[in-house]
Formats: structure tokens, sequence, C-alpha cells
């Protein structure tokens, strides 16, 4: 059934989309720009748009329709859960698993796996990605945190943006890294030569990496990275363009390695609950076959 939210302005000059997000806490911004790009906001009874400027006393309504119907399927796939409450699940997601529906993976992701799980999930957010607030790349392991109600996700959604998660992962890189800590600070965007990379472009969005040196083998260094924003591929772009790209990527790296994917372990989770504002923090080691691959080096 149809939620209508009825407001009467009480603001001069404030953009619409700014307004509802003040007053509708409840909805996620990129859920609202949604509604108000369905038609579903509506401004003294007419259709209105995000930039509209508000006059004192307008009528402000806001449809909130049930979510459609999705074609997402509940798949019973093992996951590893580390964590669980009433707004959020936290998995501890192993390579190979694609988090969500997309081209050339209609299913069998985590998110089916957690639809089967949490059938509640679904539309949550207002996307073909229920719940979802960050994303893992397919051949990336370890942690990921899902919201289970509009609220969870919201609020996961604005700590994200304001860069108040911690998100530390390990990362076993070719070559001899010179600085034992360091940042790299480049705008990462599409690359103009091949649309399915990402590449350091002065158009593309602002991004920022931090690491130290874990420990340095022959010809490799593992170190510990911590995302300050979160860019697509953004460590295997940013530590490729210092001439450092993980063990493995077959994307961003030209050296062949026998590991069968990316280096890369999402290690370190750390966020406040949505509920209690309490901050929690989890870990994941590294799966098998990454510290297999580190011992082989460290014995060769």
């Amino acid at each position: 059934m149809t939620q209508t939210l009825r407001f009467t302005a009480d603001a001069v000059g404030l953009r619409l989309d700014k307004y509802l997000d003040g007053v509708c806490p409840d909805l996620s911004r990129s859920r609202l720009q949604q509604l108000i790009a369905q038609g579903n906001v509506t401004l003294d009874g007419a259709a209105a748009k995000p930039a509209t400027r508000l006059k004192l006393g307008q009528a402000v309504v806001v449809f909130v329709p049930d979510p459609v119907e999705s074609p997402l399927i509940p798949q019973d796939i093992p996951l590893d859960v580390v964590y669980q409450d009433a707004d959020v699940i936290v998995v501890d997601k192993p390579a190979g698993l694609t988090v969500h529906p997309g081209p050339g993976h209609r299913d069998s992701t985590m998110v089916n796996a957690l639809l089967a799980m949490c059938p509640d999930l679904q539309g949550i957010g207002g996307t073909v990605r229920p719940g979802i607030v960050h994303r893992l790349d397919k051949d990336t392991s370890g942690l990921i945190v899902v919201a289970k109600n509009e609220v969870a996700h919201r609020k996961l959604s604005e700590a994200m943006k304001a860069r108040e998660c911690k998100k530390v992962y390990l990362a076993l890189l070719h070559g001899n890294v010179k600085l034992d800590e360091a940042a790299i600070d480049a705008p990462i965007g599409r690359d103009p030569a091949n649309r399915k990379r990402m590449a350091i472009v002065a158009t593309g969005r602002q991004a920022t990496t931090r690491y130290r040196v874990i420990e340095r083998l022959a010809g490799h260094t593992l170190v510990e990275a911590q995302l300050v924003t979160g860019r697509t591929h953004q460590l295997r772009v940013h530590f490729a363009s210092i001439g450092h790209p993980p063990v493995g990527d077959s994307v961003y790296s030209r050296t062949g390695s026998s590991l069968g994917r990316q280096f890369l372990h999402a290690h370190r989770l750390g966020f406040r609950l949505p509920s209690t504002d309490e901050y929690v923090e989890f870990e994941s080691p590294l799966p098998q076959d990454l510290s297999s691959y580190l011992s082989t080096l460290r014995n060769g």
C-alpha cells in the first residue's frame, strides 16, 4: 500500500531535495531522488524537480509506493555471517562471489544469498541492490556490511559518504614499495581508452588511499591499506599508478601470477551501529589461498 507523507513548507528558497532530506529521515537520499524522478513528489499538486526552490506554505506531498516486485531470486548459498542484528548483517565474503546481480551475473550473488536469509531485504534502498551500501570486487575477499532496513541504509550510506567508516585491506603488491608509510591522492574515473577499466584522470572523483608496509618479501611488499574514499577499483588503480599493482590483478597488472585472483582482502571494518550509535569493529584473517601464497614466498 502506498504511503503518503504530507508537509507544509516552512522554508524559503531551500531546494526541494534538500528540504525532503531533512523531513524524511527514514528515506535515503538516493530513494528521495528516485521518488522525485518518478513523479512521486508534488508541490502544490504538480510534479516537482529536485532543484525547485520552496516558497513558504507550499504543500509538499511524497508518495512512497511499495517496492516493485524484484526479479531477484532468493538462493540458498552459504555465507559466513560474522555479525547480525535488527539493522545490519556483516558478511565475510569469499573471493569469486559477486556482491549483487549485474550484466553477466544475474544470480548466484551475495544479494541472492542474503534474500534467502532475510526476505524483508527486498527493496531496501529502492534499488536492485537491496541493502548494499558499499561493494567489494568479485575477486576481493573480506568484510562487507549490508543494511536490513531503510533507516539503517540511510545512516550507513551517510556515514560512508562522510568517511566515518573504517575500511582496511591487506594487499600484496608487486615490487619493493619505497616508502614505509604514505598516502596516494589521485582522482579516479573511467579510463577514456577502455570503459571497462578505471584510471587516474583529471576529471575523475577525488580519491585517497593511505597505506603502510607490513612486510617486505623478495620482489613483493605486503601492505595494510585504508580507504579514505571508496571509488570503484580504488586500491587497484592507486597502487598500479605508483608502479606496484596487486599480485594477481588481471586488469591493472602486466605481471602474471599463479594466484588466480588479486591479492586484496578486506581485513578490518568499523562503523557505528545505526540504532545505538555504538562503534563496532570486525576483523577477518587472510583466507587460505592468500596465506598459502604468502607462505610460499616466505619459504622461497
